[in-house]
């Protein structure tokens, strides 16, 4: 696991948030882990992606009244406490499996609930999947390391604009001219 205290610290918040019922600071808290999860980390890549699908879920109150959402909100409480412990403790598989329980407590829900809940952390993957690639990792690579396809990555990329982001704009000579003025003043 890379950057142990950064996931400790984004996993308290991540819990003080839901706790307080404030989705609100998870879609950065979950931004925050992007940049290592574009190594390759597999426990910055999940946590992105799990703790970004709470901030949504969390943001539709009208989940809240389906049945079985007591059931799930307290699952992600129960996880993220395990969680915390566990890196706490330096045991990375233990967190694997209590942090992946968040995600499989799905199965555990039925109805309409489930459906939105599956398609939130589809679409999830997706995004955070974007993002990846957004920090140039090929479109390959990032597909395989979240087990997404290819044309869901490249379709939700095309809708962004992330595939077409120019990092190599240059100033025009008469700016690089003044700069330099004002520089030797």
């Amino acid at each position: 696991m890379k950057e142990r205290e950064n996931i400790l610290r984004i996993l308290e918040q991540t819990l003080y948030a839901v706790q307080n019922d404030n989705p609100t600071p998870l879609k950065e808290l979950s931004d925050q882990t992007i940049h290592s999860a574009s190594t390759g980390d597999e426990d910055n890549i999940l946590v992105a992606i799990i703790v970004y699908s709470i901030g949504k879920i969390l943001s539709r109150p009208d989940y809240r009244t389906l049945k079985g959402w007591n059931s799930f909100n307290k699952i992600i409480v129960s996880s993220l406490k395990c969680s915390i412990n566990d890196i706490k403790q330096g045991n990375d598989e233990k967190f694997r499996k209590d942090f992946l329980f968040i995600k499989k407590a799905i199965n555990k829900i039925s109805g309409k609930l489930k459906a939105y809940i599956e398609d939130v952390f589809k679409k999830a993957e997706i995004s955070k999947a974007s993002r990846i690639h957004e920090h140039g990792i090929s479109l390959e690579k990032t597909a395989k390391m979240l087990g997404i396809t290819m044309f869901d990555l490249q379709e939700y990329s095309g809708q962004t604009g992330i595939s077409e982001v120019s990092y190599n704009k240059t100033i025009d000579v008469k700016t690089r001219i003044k700069f330099l003025e004002e520089l030797f003043k």
